[in-house]
């Protein structure tokens, strides 16, 4: 089978989406079948020797739902001669596309397309303004989609609320030998403090300046605590840093990037993983990363982690922007190590209807299904 993966976000900025796009083509392959990609370039690059990754468009950044996202804007792009020739030219069996209503670059493909057309919706927001007011034009365009995916009932719910028809739901994978096989600690944590971790970008919408806020509770009560901070640098992370110095705040350790190979060495570091999300979440990748090397977890409990955590069983559920419930649930968990254990135990068993071996074999389930729906 001949498949391309389409994403509408900056291939030199890697976000979820384009992890997943990824990690899914990678067992795929795996199946045996030949995988292509499509996705726009912020920056000149060339692309990969062995020809599966096509680049088309220039992203730029993008101000939404508290986030950037980096994605092209220009409309020629709905007129391209070049997506038109590429589409012909590989005559793939299945073109998958990511966000398929997000445009150009998606809804381009989408347009010019004549294989079986798969869009997966990724996202979950309380509302959006854009599918609100382009509604009538991208209904052009979706009854071409074959079959539509959402990778949480959250998400489903989102995209429903706008586009109403049959979605399957299928969820993010994670790479479960990665982070369920026992990782070195990073040393310079191993003095016996209870280590709290925090993993993802310092966006308002994470939640991270709540956290900060319970952190100073919990340090006064629990001393030998230290908040750990993984995420790539910026304008906010110095607002933090600002913010701790002015609270005269102990023990707050901002990492900044880590790289892939590293990141489970600090889930192996952590003693509780923490994601104060406010909201605007359709998934929780990262607590299914920490859950599948066995740390417990202290979540908002929001639509797309209430999805993944079991409240009391695999993690505590704590409502979002509430700074005196996290802190007594991170509290809570620094003083019971045996309550730790278990809701670890439970979380990696929980992590492993997750492997991406599954979720593949899900989609490619998917995929031939709608092959012979359209054969008949």
């Amino acid at each position: 089978m001949k498949i391309v993966q389409v994403s509408p976000y900056d291939y030199m900025h890697p976000g979820g989406v384009n992890q997943h796009i990824f990690a899914l083509g990678e067992h795929l392959t795996g199946m045996g079948h030949e995988v292509k990609y499509i996705l726009p370039c912020s920056r000149p690059k060339e692309p990969p020797k062995n020809g599966n990754i096509i680049f088309i468009g220039r992203p730029v950044p993008i101000h939404a739902s508290g986030s950037i996202v980096r994605s092209p804007v220009s409309p020629h792009l709905l007129f391209s001669d070049r997506i038109c020739e590429t589409l012909e030219l590989e005559k793939f069996d299945i073109v998958h596309l990511h966000e398929p209503l997000f445009p150009p670059l998606t809804t381009a493909c989408l347009r010019y397309s004549s294989s079986v057309n798969i869009g997966t919706f990724h996202a979950s927001r309380p509302r959006s303004w854009g599918y609100w007011l382009w509604r009538p034009v991208f209904n052009q365009w979706v009854p071409k989609l074959d079959g539509r995916i959402a990778v949480s009932q959250q998400a489903l719910d989102f995209i429903s609320r706008y586009f109403p028809g049959d979605y399957t739901i299928i969820p993010n994978g994670i790479e479960l030998e990665r982070f369920a096989t026992p990782a070195k600690p990073i040393e310079e944590f191993q003095d016996g403090k209870v280590n709290i971790l925090f993993v993802g970008r310092l966006e308002k919408r994470k939640g991270f300046g709540y956290l900060l806020d319970a952190y100073r509770y919990v340090k006064r009560e629990n001393p030998n605590t230290r908040l750990v901070v993984v995420g790539p640098p910026g304008w906010s992370r110095w607002k933090y840093e600002l913010l701790v110095t002015r609270h005269n705040l102990k023990d707050v350790v901002f990492v900044g990037y880590v790289s892939a190979e590293d990141l489970p060495r600090y889930y192996y570091t952590a003693d509780i993983f923490c994601a104060p999300a406010t909201g605007s979440e359709s998934f929780g990748i990262v607590l299914l990363e920490a859950m599948a090397a066995s740390k417990p977890i202290v979540a908002s409990n929001i639509g797309g982690y209430a999805g993944v955590i079991s409240r009391d069983v695999d993690g505590l559920l704590v409502n979002p922007k509430d700074i005196k419930t996290l802190a007594g649930a991170l509290d809570l968990l620094v003083k019971d190590k045996a309550l730790r254990e278990r809701l670890g135990a439970h979380g990696k068993l929980k992590a492993e209807g997750y492997s991406w071996d599954k979720v593949a074999g899900r989609v490619m389930a998917y995929y031939e299904d709608l092959l012979e729906r359209r054969r008949r």
